[in-house]
């Protein structure tokens, strides 16, 4: 566990399977942002997204293969330490995964489901998923959209409801977890063919901002945790013009204060800073990720990191207080970089 700002850590996952390191520890600098590489560890192929438990004790991880699986680790000074072998998620190709309430869930983008894991007194996974919510329904987008694929999973910040991201059936699901088992609540429909990918939620709690991969477009909902619903309210466009190609828009994340939303796009490589206003957002603008396929974005101690997946390093970025665009402070090498995150 860190102790204070002196030594707070960040921990950055990557794609093993293409040259990626495992999971890399970084020491960061509160007053710049910057970080420095610690080591390294690599036991578990692709550890492509990565969790903290509130007290920062324990790092749990995916293993984002066929037969995918989560692992714990735990935080001892610079190393963290396994702390019992993988966990089998009874899914295929897990992209993501969120600690709570005493259990770790996944989800599981190539079967299109949420894995839930129950978590011991000591932060050990417990053996065996304690149930599995499987997602269907199809979009109709013809290569992506053919069956559904569960890409996110987290809590609202209230804590009483799970959220569950879909590309390929176009939907947000609101679940309650009980006795480790996953009931959906309900399941909001987005546009078709617009591909949800990642949900950021506004820091009171009354709004989400749902970024979709399939169209570069932020989705603004209202949510209201007292009846657990999403309502869609509008769309705002990631880019100032028209992408090149396909767009994949990435990650999502809203500042502390509420006053920012950011995204990450791939396909054009930028960030893109929106304004939050009453009755939307309002796109500010964007600049380069400093690097090749942004495939992740974090906001931590006031500034912006991104993963470049395909040019292997982690940017980060101070933020104008004034207007939140980003500006580029530096970079370390972290070959086929996938998320990271901070204690």
């Amino acid at each position: 566990m860190a102790d204070g700002d002196a030594r707070r850590r960040a921990y950055i996952g990557s794609f093993t399977a293409a040259g990626g390191p495992g999971i890399v520890m970084a020491a960061v600098a509160p007053d710049t942002g910057a970080l420095k590489a610690l080591g390294a560890l690599n036991g578990v192929p692709d550890p492509s997204y990565l969790a903290l438990s509130a007290d920062g004790d324990m790092l749990y991880a995916v293993s984002e293969k066929a037969e995918g699986a989560v692992v714990a680790y735990r935080v001892t000074g610079d190393r963290p330490e396994p702390a019992g072998p993988p966990v089998p998620v009874d899914g295929n190709g897990p992209t993501h995964l969120a600690v709570h309430a005493g259990h770790v869930l996944t989800a599981n983008y190539g079967s299109g489901s949420v894995t839930i894991v129950p978590v011991r007194a000591d932060g050990t996974l417990a053996g065996a998923p304690s149930g599995v919510l499987r997602h269907s329904g199809s979009g109709p987008h013809p290569s992506r959209q053919q069956g559904p694929h569960a890409h996110q999973v987290q809590p609202d910040p209230s804590g009483r409801w799970i959220v569950s991201v879909d590309l390929g059936t176009d939907s947000v699901r609101v679940c309650a977890l009980t006795d480790g088992v996953l009931d959906v609540h309900r399941e909001i429909a987005l546009r078709p063919g617009s591909g949800p990918r990642h949900l950021a939620f506004h820091p009171d709690g009354s709004r989400a901002y749902v970024l979709n991969e399939l169209t570069p477009t932020l989705t603004v909902c209202r949510w209201d945790a007292e009846e657990g619903s999403l309502k869609p309210l509008s769309e705002a466009h990631v880019l100032a013009g028209a992408p090149s190609g396909d767009a994949y828009p990435s990650g999502v994340v809203t500042s502390p204060d509420g006053r920012f939303v950011w995204t990450a796009t791939r396909g054009e490589d930028v960030l893109s800073t929106f304004a939050v206003e009453d009755d939307g957002l309002r796109l500010v603008g964007t600049v380069h990720c400093g690097g090749d396929w942004p495939r992740a974005l974090a906001e931590s101690g006031g500034f912006l990191y991104v993963a470049n997946e395909r040019s292997g390093e982690v940017t980060w970025f101070a933020v104008d207080p004034e207007t939140g665009l980003p500006r580029y402070e530096g970079a370390i090498e972290v070959p086929a970089a996938s998320c990271v995150v901070f204690d």
